[in-house]
Order: structure tokens, then sequence, then C-alpha cells
């Protein structure tokens, strides 16, 4: 059999998916967990050991990372079957998902920057993979910030030393927690793209579709959320711990929103909601519900991924362009494309029944009921209503809307692989939030709403479709300064990279004039040079002349004589 090796790569990952949901299944409704501890060597009292936690967490989060791996590879299939380097493609993604599971199934903390910094590597040589400027730019940006969080995971092994181990399992409270917790939230948000570390995330789609549907939407920005809720138990003794984790989320939250209605890129929009998404999740943790935060994950991931093989597929049938003011009438030419879209996006809005609805409606209701403050909530809820906004827009502009192009050639939804790949996340994306909800959601409180409160959520998504439509008429001339600042993800993108790269440009292009351009070259080569220049100058005139200069300097030696002489 001659399959390309995304096919068999997409076939070992979605039987592994599927050999593993009953055992992650049995693990839920069991509430088990086993700790493996492997001492490979043991010199005197010196030991070396690995350790493996198999719990519910890790092997349904493994498990969600393969199936949606297993559908990404089997889309680029069809997606990069004209890529010359595609089994290099492939053993790239098969590292990612690797380096994804060394990071969830192992506890110690050592041994987890392995998989923290194979995550690390592997998106910046996807995010290069195009290798022109743009995509090093991205990918620089990517990696520089990631460092941050890898240097705070450093610092927090060397604070572990004081407790003696480094098992993440099995922490107490010691007396550097506080600094710890600063370290370890600085890890997450780095990683998942909180502010002030956003602006990676979004640069980060110069990458292939079928990476940005992979690493940028659904696994590598919720590692972060991961370690969070893996260290929620020691993180949550700090008292600062939830108030700067909610205040950072929902102002990620209320900036992604904002950014997501003012963008243009079909796959930066997408990456903006992902981002908004993002901080539902660390808004969930900031209440103190680390399991709803990774049910929202579970989901999210589903029908994120569904969102961008669906806009992979219309980027590939549009001629690679993904400008949404240069598209339109996407529905009369890829209608089931389109059938899958419309079930992300309303699975991303919120809409009843879809497994979207199940997790975000569950963490609004749960912010009306916890103790929490008006602008938290008047916050919260709006940037609830900006996502209805820009995933109207983006349907309006993309689906229904005119067709605003001549098109190239005639799309079509004959690939197999293609159709395959978004109608199995599809159907995730409808059953998982009430698959996920029976299983695994063990719900103790009770939450008490009035017939308001409860209706609010679905109120505050009509009334920003309806708020979006009557803004969308304002003139561009009016709104091109609140333009500018809001799709520059309020200048955080320029903030993040131009005033840091200009001060070590300034000082580096300071001391090259000064030193290397200055007084080296004037001590140095050119000086020495022009030295050397000026006495074989002086030698030459001196020869030219000899005659002349054998008299003076003849009439000189007599007249030192003669003075000398009347002297003594």
């Amino acid at each position: 059999m001659n399959m390309k090796s995304s096919s068999v790569a997409s076939f070992l990952l979605l039987v592994y998916s599927l050999l593993l949901f009953p055992l992650s299944l049995s693990f839920f409704l069991g509430s088990k967990s086993i700790l493996i501890d492997w001492t490979f060597v043991e010199i005197s009292t010196c030991s070396m050991n690995m350790s493996i936690l198999v719990d519910s967490i890790s092997l349904s989060f493994s498990n969600v990372v393969c199936f949606i791996s297993g559908a990404v590879m089997l889309f680029s299939s069809s997606y990069m079957a004209t890529d010359p380097f595609l089994k290099r493609f492939t053993w790239l993604i098969m590292l990612f998902v690797m380096s994804m599971n060394l990071l969830v199934f192992i506890p110690s903390l050592p041994a987890l920057l392995l998989g923290w910094d194979g995550l690390g590597i592997t998106s910046f040589i996807l995010v290069i993979y195009y290798q022109n400027n743009k995509s090093l730019g991205a990918g620089m940006i990517t990696l520089l910030t990631n460092r941050i969080g890898d240097v705070m995971i450093l610092l927090s092994i060397g604070l572990l030393v004081l407790i003696g181990h480094w098992n993440i399992s099995l922490l107490w409270d010691f007396s550097f927690l506080s600094m710890l917790t600063i370290a370890i939230m600085l890890a997450g948000m780095t990683k998942s793209a909180q502010m002030p570390f956003s602006s990676w995330l979004p640069a980060a789609m110069a990458a292939p579709t079928p990476v940005s549907a992979l690493v940028h939407s659904s696994t590598l920005v919720t590692a972060g959320v991961f370690l969070l809720i893996r260290f929620y138990p020691t993180l949550s003794m700090s008292a600062f711990f939830k108030q700067a984790l909610m205040f950072i989320a929902v102002l990620t939250l209320l900036m992604a929103g904002i950014s997501a209605n003012f963008e243009n890129d079909l796959k930066k929009v997408i990456a903006l909601s992902t981002l908004s998404q993002l901080g539902v999740m660390m808004m969930s943790l900031g209440m103190g519900l680390p399991n709803l935060a990774l049910y929202h994950l579970y989901t999210h991931a589903l029908f994120k991924a569904l969102l961008f093989l669906c806009a992979g597929a219309i980027i590939h049938s549009s001629n690679n362009n993904q400008d949404i003011r240069k598209m339109g009438l996407i529905s009369k030419q890829l209608p089931l494309t389109t059938t899958c879209m419309n079930i992300a996006n309303f699975s991303l809005c919120g809409a009843p029944f879809l497994s979207g609805f199940y997790s975000k409606d569950l963490i609004l209701e749960m912010a009306l009921f916890s103790p929490t403050s008006y602008i938290m909530i008047l916050m919260i809820f709006l940037a609830t209503g900006l996502t209805a906004a820009y995933t109207l827009r983006l349907s309006f502009s993309l689906l229904w809307g005119p067709q605003k192009s001549i098109s190239l050639h005639s799309k079509h939804e004959a690939d197999f692989y293609v159709n395959i790949s978004t109608c199995a996340l599809a159907i995730m994306a409808v059953v998982s939030g009430l698959l996920l909800q029976l299983v695994f959601l063990p719900f103790k409180a009770t939450v008490i709403l009035s017939n308001f409160q409860k209706s609010m959520t679905m109120t505050v998504i009509i009334m920003g479709i309806l708020i979006s439509l009557f803004l969308w008429n304002f003139s561009i001339g009016t709104m091109m300064k609140l333009k500018n600042f809001c799709s520059s993800m309020w200048f955080l993108t320029f903030l993040s990279t131009q005033p840091l790269i200009n001060f070590f440009s300034a000082l580096g292009s300071n001391l090259v004039k000064a030193s290397d351009q200055g007084w080296m070259e004037i001590l140095g080569g050119q000086g020495s040079w022009k030295i050397s220049i000026m006495f074989s100058m002086m030698i030459q005139k001196m020869r030219a002349g000899m005659y002349t200069n054998m008299i003076f300097i003849s009439l000189i030696s007599i007249f030192f004589m003669m003075l000398i002489c009347q002297l003594f």
C-alpha cells in the first residue's frame, strides 16, 4: 500500500484515541488515580527515578489531543498534498503530540520541562515552516515570549529544592509559596497568551492552517491552562492567586473580543476567538472551578479545531486568500463545509444544546452565582456579546454575504480526507458537551439563579448581534482611530516588540559606533594604517629631494659641531 505519511500518522493517532477512550471513561467513573514511580539508577543514597501519573485528567487530555491530531493529520493529507516536505511535516506534528503527552503524564517538574520545551521548539519550527521573513518574525516572537515561561519553570524547579522533591501531586505549603505561585502563573500566562503576552498568538497564524488548527487552537495554548489545573491545589493556597488570575483573564477576554471585531484576516479572527476562550478558562480557574475549566478546555478544543479546518478548506478553495473582505457566498459553493462551520460558530457563541453551550453557559452562570464585583460581571458579559458579534460578522462576510471577488476556479467538496475529518469533529462538537457533562463533572454546589440572571446570557448574545449590525454601518473615517487601536490588540503588538527591540538595537548600534567603528579603529587598524602612510610619505619626500636634503643635513651637522666646540 502506497499511503501518505500523514495518513499513516492519522490512522495511528485515531486508533490510539479510540483505545484510550474506554480506559479514561473508567478512570473518570471510578475516580481512580495511579502514580507509577520507577527507580532505574540507585547508587548509595543517590537515586534517579521516573514518575508517571495516570489519572482521569491525563488520560482524557491525551485522548482529546490525539483525536484532534488524527483529524488534523487526515486533513493535512489533502491540504498539504503538493508539499514536497510532507514527511518532515508529519514527523514534526508527531514530535509535537509526543511532547504534549510527556507534559500530560509526567508529574515531576524537571521531566515535565522536556514536554514543555518540546512544545516550544516544535511550535517554533512549525511556525517558520514556510521559511519567509513574515514566518521568521512570527516564529521569533512566539519563541521569545514562551522563553519567559520556560525560565519561570526553571525558577520553580529551583524553589522546590527546599521541599526535597519535584512531584506536582505531592506539594504542600512552604515559605516560598508566593514566589512559586507567581512563577507558575507567569509560565501558564505566557503559554496560554494571557495579557500582556497575547501578541504572539495571532502572529503564529503564519504557520500552515493544519498547524494552526492543532497547535494554536486546541493543544499548545491550553498547555498553560493545564499546568495551572495540575498545580491548582497548591496555587490556591496563595491569597492573591484567584483575584490576580480573574482580573488578567477578564482583561484578555475583553481585549480579544474587541480586536476580533476589527480584524479582517480569517485565521487571525479565529485566533483571537481562541484567545477569548482561553480567557474564559482562566476566569473559571480564578473563580475556583478547575474541573469546569478543564471541561471548557475539551469542548473548546473540539469545536475550535473544526472551525480552523473549515477555514482551511475555504482558504484552500479561494485561491489561498485569507481576507474576509474578498470572500462571500461560500454557502452556495461549499455546503458541507458551511454546515460544519456553522456548527462550530454556534458552539462558540454558546447556542443551546451544542458543546460550547454546556461549558461556557455554566461558567457564566457561576460568575453570576459566585461573589464577583459588578465591574467584572459587566466586562464578562460585554465580552460575551462581542463574541456573538464577531462570529456573526465572520458568517456574514464569509458564508452568506454577496460574493466580492471573481471566482478564479470552481470550489468543490470532492476530497474524502477533508470531508471525513470535518464531519468527525462536527459530530464531536455536537455531542461532546452532553457526553462530558454526564461523565466527569462532579458538581456538588447548587446554583440558584433568578429568571433574569438565567436568561441574561442569551439576552447578551442577541444584543451583541443587534448592536454589531448597527455599528458596522459606521463610515470608515469615523472609526479609523478606534480601528487602529483595536486591530493592533490595544497596541500590544507594537508594545511587545518594538520598544524592547528598539532599545537594544540602539544600544548595540551606539556601542558599535563608539567602540568597534570608533576608538578601536582610531587606535587600532585605521590609526596604524594612517601613521604608516604618513611615515612612508615622509620617507618618499626625503628620497625625492635627496641631493638638497644631503646638503641641508651636512650644514646642520657642521652647525651642531661648531656649537659643541664653542661650548667646550
